[in-house]
């Protein structure tokens, strides 16, 4: 017998689910946090790609690749995740990313032509949609409803987690081997590594292993049994819960904005700090670090208040958050160089705000529809965020820099909060209405 089919049997005896709910939980946490080791890696790289003749533009455009792709791939893979096993999906997704980063990594044609490197990163966006569908189809089938505000705020976390480790891998590349593409290749390693783990732990949904789905924070298995129906028509799901759903259509444009600031500042940071700031590389580095690993707290926060302060309200809890970032990105955008602690300080703040509103889009989405289409859902909110907010981020930005220089970006950044402060009202007005 296996050691899964003895765990089952095991949770089936003791009519309890916690120890089996949290080693799955530990392996979609590990799992997200393996794809963002190899999905923001690349912007270490983009100050050496720009010493060797690309300009801001091109790499903007090149960046853009990620976005595009993970847009369309995350739709169009969460609708294929509600009818996979997450545990083979998720870990799947997470080696052929890796395997992209090592292909960047160790083969030098590939980071020679500004169209190359834009086919590899679409390539890499594309393998990455692969992510957050399982995870959000694993959280609606394995947590109850009041449960899963506290579990999404916590598995959120995973990216910060995840993305903080990159630059750290890069000072150790580049202090053992010398080679700036060390910040492709070292994290890919650790990537794969951590996909084997996945696989490893995680399960399919209850229903897949003959047991009841989570209805309530704590249950009987003997009192019992799985009722739930089989998900109707797909297309009737899409057309009834998706396509005609407002308050999904509201979050998913408020997306586009939030996304903006969020890769605006995560993409183009090391760069703007290395050029403006006059930041070494261990400064930047470690900065990059700090505003990723700051969004964990940040992001608990932003549950415990979406749920307690707030009373479920999501868009009263994001439309504070935002206004705060950015009148923060105004203070880092006006703070004038050699004032490192200024700097230091605003990039924390920043990165403990923004992930907050992030989570709660992912979340209120697959609380607008019903479990069998929560992985459409996510995706839904997902293409608009990538298509719009993350490629006008790394592209929109890039030749905005490019042309109009770092004011111009700052200008676009901050007009995007704005927007998006302007949409969450909305959100927190229909919200009050319900």
């Amino acid at each position: 017998m296996s050691n899964n089919s003895k765990l089952l049997n095991q949770i089936k005896k003791k009519n309890i689910y916690f120890p089996l709910k949290w080693r799955i939980f530990l392996g979609i946490f590990l799992g997200y946090a393996g794809y963002y080791l190899v999905r923001k890696n690349f912007v270490l790289a983009m100050p050496y790609l720009i010493e060797n003749g690309f300009n801001k533009g091109e790499l903007g455009f090149a960046l853009s690749g990620i976005s595009i792709a993970y847009g369309i791939s995350k739709f169009i893979m969460g609708i294929i995740s509600d009818r996979s096993n997450p545990k083979i999906f998720l870990s799947l997704g997470l080696i052929l990313s890796a395997s992209v980063m090592l292909i960047l990594g160790f083969i030098p044609w590939t980071t020679s032509n500004i169209f190359l490197i834009f086919i590899f990163l679409f390539i890499l966006g594309w393998f990455q949609g692969m992510g957050w569908p399982p995870c959000g189809k694993t959280i609606v089938h394995w947590w109850s409803k009041e449960e899963r505000g506290t579990i999404i705020s916590i598995w959120n976390c995973s990216h910060n987690i995840g993305g903080g480790i990159p630059p750290i891998l890069f000072i150790y590349g580049m202090l053992w081997f010398n080679n700036w593409k060390s910040a492709f290749y070292m994290p890919a390693f650790l990537a794969i590594f951590i996909s084997f783990i996945v696989f490893w732990l995680m399960l399919d949904i209850p229903k897949s292993h003959t047991l009841p789905e989570m209805k309530k924070k704590y249950f009987n298995y003997k009192n019992h049994i799985n009722k739930s129906k089989n998900p109707t028509n797909k297309k009737k799901i899409f057309i009834k819960y998706i396509l005609y759903n407002k308050k999904l259509w509201m979050i998913a444009i408020a997306n586009i904005f939030i996304y903006l600031i969020r890769y605006g500042i995560l993409d183009w940071s090391p760069t703007y700090l290395y050029e403006i700031k006059s930041f070494n590389l261990d400064q930047s580095s470690w900065t990059y670090f700090l505003y990723e690993y700051a969004g964990i707290p940040g992001t608990l926060l932003c549950g415990w208040l979406s749920d307690h302060m707030f009373k479920g309200n999501r868009g009263a809890t994001g439309l504070c958050f935002m206004l705060l970032v950015t009148i923060i990105i105004l203070i880092f955008w006006i703070n004038p160089p050699g004032n490192i602690y200024i700097d230091i300080i605003c990039m924390i703040s920043i990165g403990f705000l923004i992930y907050g509103p992030v989570m709660l889009i992912g979340l209120y989405a697959i609380e607008l529809v019903p479990k069998h289409a929560a992985g459409t859902a996510a995706g839904f909110t997902g293409l608009f965020g990538y298509l719009g907010g993350s490629v006008a981020a790394s592209a929109i930005v890039g030749y905005t820099v490019q042309y109009f220089n770092w004011n111009g970006g700052f200008i676009l950044m901050i007009a995007g909060g704005i927007v998006s402060i302007i949409l969450l009202f909305l959100v927190m007005k229909q919200e009050k209405n319900i």
